[in-house]
């Protein structure tokens, strides 16, 4: 088992970790993701950070899973953005999210027979049939108004600078990338979400709905953000 935390923060790709994250992948083996949004239909540089991660992972024994989000494709990530993205339709999201599985095979082993082989998940296999009732009482009942718009991504979006509001849609994407985290705590035992530094206040978000709802302890660790010469986000735009 190898230092995986030592691992990514000599190699300069560790932005942020929550305290005691470390300790607890030195137990044993334990099950991480990132979260991958198909827009699009291939990956770009601004995921090479990420995908590197889940590289590191497996190679320091961990298992890696690659999180496909069919369902938060679906309403759009507020972070980082000025404006509401167009959303796509489901033939369009699934043709990229089997584009994205093609390209993350030539770097994470998928196919072997070892623990730590890594899994694709799609989150849509398990958002598209809960119903907006049962999501806002099991779901957002555990997390206050208070502190989704405590969140940057949120307040960025609402402050005077911003070129138009959030929609409601928007502003539940937190909630919907928090239950994929309890939704993987609870079924493929992932203790930890790693991601760009933008998605912290997402990430959190999750390790809340696990401790609330599950009683358990969840980790989360964020890399840099590939910017632009400006500065800025280097996203598929």
């Amino acid at each position: 088992m190898k230092n995986f935390i030592e691992e990514v923060t000599w190699r300069g790709m560790l932005h942020d970790v929550m305290p005691g994250t470390e300790e607890h992948l030195m137990e044993q083996m334990h099950v991480a993701y990132v979260g991958i949004d198909p827009t699009a239909d291939s990956l770009h540089i601004g995921h090479l950070v990420g995908v590197m991660l889940l590289k590191h992972f497996q190679l320091s024994g961990h298992k890696p899973l690659a999180l496909v989000g069919g369902a938060t494709g679906m309403i759009g990530d507020p972070s980082g953005k000025s404006n509401e993205r167009n959303l796509l339709d489901e033939a369009t999201l699934r043709h990229n999210q089997e584009a994205i599985k093609g390209q993350l095979a030539r770097f994470l082993d998928f196919t072997s027979n070892a623990a730590n082989a890594a899994e694709l998940v799609n989150n849509y296999d398990w958002m598209k049939n809960f119903s907006f009732l049962d999501f806002i009482r099991d779901i957002g009942k555990h997390i206050t108004v208070n502190y989704m718009m405590s969140k940057d991504s949120v307040k960025k979006r609402l402050s005077s600078e911003a070129s138009e509001g959030m929609s409601f849609t928007e502003f539940t994407y937190q909630l919907v990338q928090g239950y994929d985290f309890l939704h993987l705590y609870k079924n493929k035992d992932c203790t930890l979400q790693m991601g760009g530094s933008d998605q912290w206040g997402n990430i959190t978000t999750g390790t809340e709905l696990v401790r609330r709802i599950a009683g358990g302890k969840a980790y989360a660790l964020t890399c840099p953000l590939i910017t632009k010469a400006d500065g800025t986000k280097f996203g598929k735009s």
